[in-house]
C-alpha cells in the first residue's frame, strides 16, 4: 500500500484540476446552457427533481405538468441517486425563484465538481498502481478526455457512475491490501450508490467481492469470508431500500427501475435486428404508439415479454448477430461512424464524439499494454476486469451506444497512464547516453 501523496503530487494534481475545470467550464458555457433542442434522459432527471422538491412524491412527473391530470402514478424510469443528487439544488433554486434555466446552469456545475472528485480518484488508483507519475498522467488523461469531460457538463448519471465506480476498485485495492471491516463495509456502499446510478452496476458488488477470496489464500476461509459477506450486505443495505420502496408501489415485482421494458423491446424489432441500425434502438418503431393499460411495472413485463417472444419466433439466429452488433457499438469496433449522430440528440454535439475517438482508440491500444506491463511486475488487475465485464453483460439485453461504456472508461484512462509512464520509464532507462539509466523500476 503506498504512503501518503508527496507535495510534488498534491500541487501538480490541483493544477491539473484547474486545467479540467476550465475545459469543462468553457463547454458549459459555450454550448451545454443552450441545449434546449430534445429532451432526453436529462429532462428526466431535471423535472423529477422538480416534482419531488414540490411534494408531489417519487411519481411520473410528466403528471404534474400543465394541461395533465396531476395523477399519482408511481415512477422508476431511472435509478434514482441522480435525482437525488440535483435535487438539493433544484429545490434551493425553485424556493428563491430562480429561472429554471439559471438553476439548470447550478446543476452542471454540481456535476462538474463531481467529476474533478472523479479525476481525483483515478489519479490516487493510477498512483496506488505504477507510481506517481503514473497518479499525475491519469489526471491529465482525464482532464482532457472529450468521452470523460462531456458527462461532467451533462445532467445524467454517468458522472455518478465514474466516481462511484473508480471508488470501488480504490476500495477493493485497500481490500486486497488490508481486508478491514470498515473497509469491506465502505466498499458495499459505494457499489450500492453505484447501483443507484445505473441499474447494471448492480453487478459490481459481487464481481468485485467474490474474487477477494483468492486474495489473502493464507487466512482460514472464515476470515476470508466475512469481508465479502460485508461487503454484499452493505450493498443490500444501500439498494435494500429503493427496492423495497418499489415492491410496496407497483403492480409487478420491481427491483431498481422499470426502464429495461422499453430498453429490450426498443432494441428488439426488425428494425434494429437488420439492416444498418443493427444493434440500437428504434423507439419509434419498435414501442407501440399507445402503451398497454396498467402501472409502469406491468407495461415493462407486458414489453419484455413481447421481446422474448419477436427472438423466439424465428429469430434466435439473428439474435447472436444483434448481439455481437450491440457489443461491438458499445466497444466502438462495430459501425463507429454512426455514434456522432446518435449522441448528438443527447447533449453530445457531433465534434464531441469524433474527437473523443481520436483519443478512444490509441488510449484503449494503451490500456492494453498497461495490463500487460503491470501483470508482467505481478500486479494484480483482476479489478480492472470488472467494470469492462460489466459493460459487455449490458449490452446484451439492450443496445450499443458509446455512453454506455463510460464505467469502463476510467480503467481506460489508467491503465493507458501506466502503460506511458512505464514505457517512459523503459525507454529513458534504455538510452545508453543517459546518466540515469540505472535508476530503480518505477515503484508499485
Amino acid at each position: 500500500m503506498p504512503g501518503p501523496p508527496s507535495r510534488r503530487f498534491r500541487s501538480a494534481l490541483l493544477l491539473i484540476l484547474v486545467l479540467a475545470a476550465g475545459v469543462r467550464t468553457t463547454f458549459i458555457l459555450a454550448v451545454a446552457r443552450h441545449d434546449t433542442k430534445s429532451f432526453y434522459d436529462a429532462g428526466y432527471y431535471e423535472l423529477q427533481a422538480r416534482q419531488l422538491g414540490k411534494g408531489h412524491g417519487y411519481n411520473d412527473p410528466f403528471e404534474f405538468l400543465p394541461g395533465h391530470p396531476h395523477r399519482s402514478r408511481p415512477a422508476a424510469d431511472h435509478p434514482p441517486l441522480t435525482v437525488f443528487t440535483i435535487l438539493p439544488v433544484i429545490a434551493t433554486g425553485d424556493r428563491l425563484g430562480l429561472a429554471e434555466p439559471t438553476t439548470q446552469l447550478v446543476v452542471r456545475f454540481e456535476m462538474l465538481l463531481l467529476g474533478l472528485c472523479g479525476i481525483v480518484l483515478m489519479a490516487l488508483l493510477a498512483r496506488r498502481l505504477a507510481g506517481e507519475t503514473a497518479g499525475l498522467v491519469a489526471a491529465v488523461i482525464a482532464a482532457l478526455y472529450p468521452y470523460l469531460w462531456i458527462n461532467d457538463t451533462l445532467i445524467m448519471s454517468e458522472t455518478l457512475a465514474v466516481l462511484a465506480v473508480v471508488g470501488a476498485l480504490l476500495l477493493t485495492y485497500r481490500m486486497i491490501d488490508e481486508p478491514r471491516p470498515r473497509t469491506a463495509r465502505a466498499l458495499g456502499l459505494v457499489c450500492g450508490l453505484a447501483a443507484l446510478a445505473r441499474a447494471e452496476l448492480i453487478l459490481l458488488a459481487p464481481l468485485l467481492a467474490i474474487p477477494l477470496l483468492r486474495s489473502h489464500r493464507d487466512l482460514p476461509w472464515s476470515a476470508r469470508l466475512r469481508p465479502m459477506a460485508i461487503v454484499l450486505v452493505g450493498a443490500v443495505l444501500i439498494v435494500g431500500p429503493w427496492v423495497g420502496f418499489n415492491l410496496s408501489r407497483f403492480d409487478e415485482p420491481t427491483a431498481i427501475s422499470t426502464n429495461d421494458g422499453i430498453a429490450i423491446l426498443g432494441s428488439t424489432c426488425d428494425a434494429v435486428f437488420f439492416g444498418h441500425a443493427i444493434g440500437l434502438t428504434n423507439l419509434h418503431v419498435c414501442i407501440p404508439k399507445r402503451a398497454p393499460a396498467g402501472d409502469q411495472s406491468v407495461v415493462s413485463k407486458i414489453y419484455r415479454q413481447r421481446a422474448v417472444d419477436y427472438v423466439n419466433h424465428g429469430h434466435r439466429g439473428q439474435f447472436l448477430k444483434v448481439l455481437a452488433a450491440r457489443i461491438g457499438r458499445d466497444w466502438g469496433l462495430f459501425q463507429p461512424g454512426d455514434m456522432p449522430y446518435i449522441n448528438e440528440s443527447e447533449g453530445r454535439p457531433r465534434w464531441v464524439t469524433v474527437l473523443g475517438m481520436w483519443w478512444y482508440y490509441p488510449l484503449a491500444v494503451l490500456a492494453i499494454v498497461g495490463a500487460v506491463m503491470l501483470r508482467r511486475r505481478r500486479v494484480r488487475i483482476w479489478p480492472l476486469a470488472i467494470p469492462p465485464i460489466i459493460v459487455t453483460l449490458g449490452a446484451i439485453p439492450s443496445y450499443g451506444q458509446t455512453r454506455f461504456r463510460v464505467p469502463a472508461e476510467p480503467v481506460i484512462v489508467v491503465l493507458a497512464a501506466c502503460a506511458i509512464t512505464l514505457l517512459a520509464a523503459r525507454w529513458t532507462r534504455a538510452r545508453p547516453d543517459d546518466p540515469q539509466h540505472s535508476r530503480p523500476e518505477v515503484a508499485v
